[in-house]
């Protein structure tokens, strides 16, 4: 078998390996306020913050933080939407020596308590409207210091006067924190001046930057250790793989939210190492997506296939000037082929899908932008220095082109392990190779096809949903004697979260009830939106519930549908 026949698919433009600068993430921002000082990092609801500015604020943060007695090595947390509190935070927290834990602002108690207990978090970085839930289960984990932040701390003015009474419209609450004990308000730290935080020794290949949740096939999620040079490695290598996109003159849309590990890369990071704007939005809202290309003219957006649906189906699309895209990475999730040729024929840009895995920084595959063929329904070709292959399920062996069998990956954006669990680290990382869990195939040019998922993990609008979770939570139920949760396809969210349930003898519940209760245990997007209610659930001869034959199920009567609709 020829050995990486993608490189022979490469333009010239791109090489086939690079050289990384081995210095930390938080390097990349001191070279950027050298090169861009008064330049706009971040725009934000009108709001413009400079790389200096960005810088200085990041100072403070990691000065403040090294007086709480954070040290190398230490885990603190971020649980804030896009904006620039997100950015200063990220950016302080590695000047302060210590690594970040992403955190969904959507957890509930119960979510957020797990991840603070694994993670070991000293600290964490939020909203005000989120304190109340930080607060109940401070108590439970090693968190000693909550700062806290609002979004009208960053918004012009008369917005930053305004929003506190659209939040309460809004949310019905009005959280009002003091500066001080061990709550902590951003506003009172970036009043401090400006100093340079204590320095640490640093490691380039060991040195952990980031500990980025993920779940796996027991439904527990994991932390994903990536070092400073997984992070600068993936980085470099989308830098490498947009080679048309200018130093210092791109402006980056950022509403992937940085708390996944693709909007951190492309937005978060690469922006700062190419010393481009960064215009963020909190969340995702078709209408608001809109106005903010056509006044901002961003040129590069990063997304998933929920969000470029969201705006192609938007009735007014037509009134909107999208025509400043010029690239556009979508990942998360399959990406529809007629998705993709009517946003390029809307924007005149290039839309194309690419691959990876929390677990890799995230990025491995990505069809090509310019120049070169892209292959519908591929996920394209692996990126400089990354080395990818199908392995046999039954022995282990590679497999050559055109045989289905388990992507396995390796490279410099591969991470160092999961946190603390050395047995599942040794499962998924053999011999210097990631094994994905995702079945596909290579052709014989070196493009790469997803065809099947070996984990149950379900991708709804782009968010990772591990089924057991969801089960565990249902199974609280008192009326619930069994039930099963499966992905069953939708035609916005690509998949949505079912619920397939046997109720106890004696016991009633409606759906509504049903949905209520995961309501208050469950992040929004994680609810199933649908539940069947079943008298048993397909079984093998030991017992195991067949999540699978679900599945298949609902895609027979999706298939019957659409023959009667034809």
């Amino acid at each position: 078998m020829e050995i990486k026949p993608w490189l022979k698919q490469y333009p010239p433009e791109i090489p086939g390996t690079l050289d990384y600068k081995e210095g930390p993430v938080q390097e990349y921002l001191r070279e950027a306020v050298r090169e861009f000082p008064n330049k706009c990092a971040i725009h934000f609801m009108g709001k413009e913050v400079t790389y200096k500015e960005l810088y200085e604020a990041s100072l403070k943060v990691a000065v403040y933080l090294q007086s709480l007695g954070i040290n190398k090595g230490d885990r603190v947390a971020i649980m804030l939407p896009n904006c620039p509190q997100s950015v200063i935070s990220y950016y302080g927290i590695l000047m302060a020596g210590g690594i970040v834990v992403q955190t969904n602002p959507l957890y509930m108690e119960r979510e957020l308590e797990y991840q603070m207990k694994d993670s070991g978090a000293k600290a964490i970085i939020t909203m005000d409207l989120l304190f109340p839930r930080v607060s109940k289960i401070k108590g439970q984990t090693d968190l000693q210091h909550i700062i806290v932040t609002a979004i009208k701390d960053f918004l012009p003015f008369p917005k930053n006067l305004i929003y506190p009474f659209i939040q309460k419209k809004q949310y019905g609450i009005i959280v009002n924190v003091k500066h001080e004990g061990n709550n902590h308000l951003l506003t009172e730290i970036l009043k401090q001046p400006v100093r340079e935080p204590a320095e640490h020794e640093f490691n380039f290949e060991e040195d952990l930057a980031l500990l980025q949740y993920t779940g796996g096939t027991t439904g527990f999620p994991k932390g994903v250790m990536l070092t400073h040079k997984n992070l600068v490695a993936n980085a470099a290598m989308c830098q490498a793989w947009m080679y048309r996109c200018k130093r210092g003159e791109e402006v980056v849309l950022g509403i992937l939210p940085f708390f996944h590990v693709y909007g951190m890369t492309t937005v978060l990071i690469l922006s700062v190492m190419e010393g481009q704007k960064m215009v963020l939005l909190p969340k995702f809202d078709p209408e608001t997506t809109l106005k903010t290309i056509q006044k901002q003219r961003p040129t590069l957006f990063p997304g998933a296939p929920t969000i470029y649906i969201g705006l192609l189906n938007h009735p007014d699309l037509q009134k909107y000037d999208l025509s400043s895209i010029d690239s556009c990475i979508s990942g998360s999730a399959p990406l529809p082929v007629e998705i993709q040729q009517r946003f390029e024929e809307l924007t005149g840009g290039k839309l194309v899908e690419g691959y990876g895995l929390t677990e890799t920084s995230p990025v491995t595959h990505a069809n090509f932008l310019w120049d070169k063929k892209r292959v519908a329904g591929s996920i394209g070709v692996p990126w400089p220095d990354t080395d990818a292959a199908i392995f046999s399920m039954e022995t282990g062996e590679p497999l050559p082109p055109g045989e289905i069998g388990e992507i396995g990956v390796r490279g410099p954006q591969v991470m160092k392990g999961y946190w603390n669990r050395p047995e599942e680290t040794a499962q998924v990382l053999k011999d210097g190779w990631l094994m994905t869990g995702d079945l596909g195939y290579m052709d014989e040019e070196g493009y790469f096809y997803i065809v099947d998922r070996k984990k149950d993990m379900i991708i709804a609008g782009g968010f990772n949903i591990y089924p057991r979770e969801i089960e565990e939570v249902l199974y609280e139920h008192p009326a619930v004697q069994e039930v099963v949760v499966a992905g069953i396809p939708d035609p916005y969210r690509g998949e949505t979260v079912k619920a397939y349930i046997v109720l106890k003898e004696g016991s009633e519940v409606t759906e509504a009830e049903m949905n209520e209760y995961a309501r208050k245990h469950l992040a929004a997007y994680k609810v199933p939106r649908h539940y069947e209610f079943r008298s048993e659930l397909p079984k093998t001869a030991v017992g195991k519930i067949l999540r699978r034959a679900l599945v298949d199920e609902e895609k027979q009567k999706n298939l019957e549908e659409e023959q009667k609709r034809a």
